[in-house]
């Protein structure tokens, strides 16, 4: 007759198997963060990232991104003389492929970031958003657009919007908590919405990477909202007038400026205009927009390596 004892059966059950490794959370419980979002963090959350020091393996952008190009005037002509040593004098005109010139400076300045991910802020407007899918095509970083994770998250827009009516600090937190998650990564370029100018918190959040606020005059903000639909929600595009649009964004850029002016740097589409002598706005490409952010990623990445050598003892 056999003898079963306890020892025997601990011998033979099966060894506990370890718990799968999940990312954790603190967002609301009615809100779960985009699985796209969670499949670009995990290929971060196993290593300790310090964004201008470190030194990130590279990883293009994934399929789920895509980057269409879109901007007010794409397309440029010039013209050059043939070699002097050809027999004829006649000029060739040729179209020039404007995108070419942004991917040139990115691949410039890419080694000198060294993985830092960009914020954008500044009132939302199509200029921005393909402004930001252009930025990140260039550099080969992943692109995001906060707004759009934290609607994604509520399961649409107007789901989000209900949320935020019957709880309004819930809704703020988990904007925090999306930002959260976006600011632990590298490579990224982050279209980030007026939640994140509006707290000591989600500011701090901002200085993970690199901050730069887009300014667009408010008129052609007024006027891409009702000519591109489908970037804003229904509240932003109600059946209003064109100037009850410019009032309401007049209040809102007057209580968002002071949080934009944080930033490391400031794009102005007025200011590029007047550089390039352009008496229309309209004249001014995404691409000379893009232009225009990689200089000035360029002058914060040389003033942060003056510093840091000036910093090395002697």
């Amino acid at each position: 007759m056999e003898i079963t004892t306890a020892t025997s059966v601990a011998a033979a059950a099966p060894p506990p198997q370890p718990p799968p490794r999940t990312i954790h959370s603190t967002i609301h419980p009615k809100l779960q963060l985009p699985r796209r979002l969670l499949r670009t963090r995990a290929q971060f959350s196993h290593s300790s990232l310090n964004f201008i020091e470190h030194k990130p393996q590279f990883h293009g952008p994934s399929s789920f991104i895509s980057f269409p190009k879109k901007s007010l005037n794409t397309t440029t002509t010039a013209t050059f003389s043939l070699p002097e040593e050809t027999t004829t004098s006649a000029k060739k005109a040729v179209v020039v492929d404007p995108s070419l010139a942004v991917k040139k400076r990115a691949a410039d300045i890419s080694s000198e970031l060294k993985g830092t991910s960009i914020f954008l802020v500044g009132l939302r407007s199509s200029i921005k958003t393909n402004l930001g899918k252009l930025l990140a095509d260039s550099l080969r970083y992943y692109y995001f657009d906060s707004d759009s994770l934290v609607e994604e998250a509520a399961g649409g827009a107007s789901a989000a919007k209900s949320f935020r009516e019957t709880d309004e600090k819930a809704f703020r937190e988990s904007e925090t908590e999306v930002l959260k998650q976006l600011s632990s990564m590298g490579r990224l370029v982050v279209c980030a919405g007026d939640s994140a100018v509006q707290s000591s918190t989600n500011l701090a959040l901002l200085r993970h990477g690199i901050s730069l606020w887009i300014d667009v005059p408010l008129d052609i903000v007024a006027r891409t909202m009702s000519e591109d639909q489908n970037q804003f929600t229904e509240s932003e595009i109600a059946s209003e007038s064109h100037s009850q649009v410019l009032t309401q964004l007049i209040a809102k850029y007057e209580e968002m400026k002071g949080g934009y002016a944080t930033s490391d740097a400031t794009i102005s589409l007025q200011k590029v205009a007047g550089k390039l002598g352009y008496d229309e706005f309209d004249s001014v490409t995404i691409e000379d927009m893009t232009l225009e952010v990689l200089k000035e990623l360029e002058k914060l990445t040389r003033v942060k390596k003056m510093l840091e050598e000036a910093a090395r003892p002697f």
